[in-house]
């Protein structure tokens, strides 16, 4: 069984306060864009997992996928198979890439094995693997809250926008982007900014981790004004960075980036 395990952004991140578990309370709105990965699972004599495509750095044997697995088999008798992993999502840029193929993982193996599991509960198996990986098992826009697993669905269409997405190769670690980030509350709640139109965006909406980020890496603010030039409503980082995303009324003409950055464009 195949299936591409896509990316997100985020729209606006405020990290608010630290939390007892050492984690960050947060809130941001997660909004999916179809760059993917490509993930199959097939049955197999023994469990195999491999890697195509971009080199993801570590043990294979940690990899979110097979971790997946391995959580459902402690409830549910599987029997082995391949997982092999396409990977064209770049890592430490904010994408959400490694949660997405974690959360696929769990669906197909739903799927492939019939185990009837609903939404909610395989929500609550993703939530084990990361903090945002229970967004991509619905895959629908939301409001996240608690750690950025706490969801509440937002009417939100951006349909028709011409998303750009940049990765300048810079791969910054969460421990990295939290160790700098001075938590703060946002001055109003994230559904009211959003509401607002998208052209305002630029004035109200913000990513926390600009501010202790930018000054680090100045290529990354470099990258948000080469988008607002090129005629973008709304730039900004995704997540904890270090991709730079523009939202675009009609698709630029005119970007050009260097050879070695990552670059995808399409639809939302």
């Amino acid at each position: 069984m195949l299936d591409f395990p896509n990316a997100k952004i985020n729209l606006g991140l405020y990290v608010t306060e630290k939390r007892p578990d050492g984690f960050h309370n947060l809130q941001t709105c997660f909004y999916p864009v179809r760059w993917c990965d490509a993930l199959e699972v097939l049955p197999s004599e023994k469990l195999q997992f491999d890697m195509t495509g971009l080199p993801v750095p570590g043990n294979p044997e940690t990899n979110l996928c097979l971790k997946a697995y391995k959580l459902l088999q402690q409830d549910y008798d599987l029997p082995p198979v391949h997982l092999h992993l396409h990977k064209v999502i770049p890592m430490g840029a904010g994408l959400g890439g490694g949660s997405a193929d974690a959360a696929f993982a769990l669906r197909i193996l739903n799927q492939l094995f019939e185990l009837g599991l609903e939404d909610d509960a395989l929500e609550n198996y993703a939530r084990q693997l990361g903090s945002d990986c229970a967004f991509f098992i619905r895959n629908k826009p939301v409001v996240a809250t608690g750690r950025g697993d706490e969801f509440t669905p937002i009417n939100l269409d951006l349909s028709g926008y011409t998303c750009v997405i940049v990765h300048p190769g810079i791969h910054i670690t969460t421990a990295e982007a939290y160790g700098s980030i001075k938590p703060q509350q946002p001055s109003c709640s994230m559904e009211m900014l959003l509401k607002q139109d998208v052209k305002v965006w630029k004035e109200v909406l913000k990513n926390d981790f600009e501010e202790a980020l930018f000054p680090k890496y100045p290529e990354l603010p470099r990258l948000k004004e080469q988008l607002y030039e090129a005629g973008a409503s709304y730039a900004a980082m995704t997540g904890s960075g270090s991709a730079v995303y523009g939202l675009f009324k009609e698709a630029p003409a005119n970007l050009i980036f260097p050879a070695h950055y990552a670059v995808w464009q399409g639809l939302l």
